[in-house]
């Protein structure tokens, strides 16, 4: 079944987490100083936050996680119907995790992410400057 993905980007790591973790109830599953992340069942999702970039706030991106290569395969032929852009990003490290990850953007310019984790790591990582990719597509 495929999870619900939400970043976002906070003013106050340390207020936002103490906001949440009040809010879903439970501790963040990964806790590290720079990124926090939430994958709760009730409701079904993959919440995580991480510092604000070069004072941008809000929403990072979106994305739907999947949990297998199969879900990820048919996820992907959806945002190819869609007619989007698309940065497929392939095998990545990031977010201290593993993942396979591909990268699109609706009509409005939301980024949206596409990926299946098969681990975690212990440190962040890369992320793509995926928004910067798919605008040069």
């Amino acid at each position: 079944m495929k999870r619900f993905h939400l970043n976002l980007r906070v003013a106050d790591l340390d207020q936002s987490t103490t906001f949440y973790t009040h809010l879903f109830g439970t501790q963040p599953t990964v806790d590290e100083p720079d990124y926090k992340k939430w994958m709760l069942d009730d409701p079904f999702i993959n919440f995580s936050i991480e510092p604000e970039i070069e004072g941008k706030k809000g929403v990072a991106h979106l994305g739907l996680q999947a949990a297998n290569d199969g879900e990820l395969a048919a996820i992907r032929q959806n945002i190819a119907a869609a007619g989007a852009p698309t940065f497929n990003e392939g095998e990545t490290e990031c977010c201290y995790a593993h993942s396979f990850k591909s990268w699109t953007r609706d009509p409005d310019g939301i980024v949206w992410e596409a990926f299946y984790t098969d681990g975690q790591r212990r440190d962040y990582g890369e992320m793509p400057d995926a928004e910067a990719v798919i605008a040069q597509r």
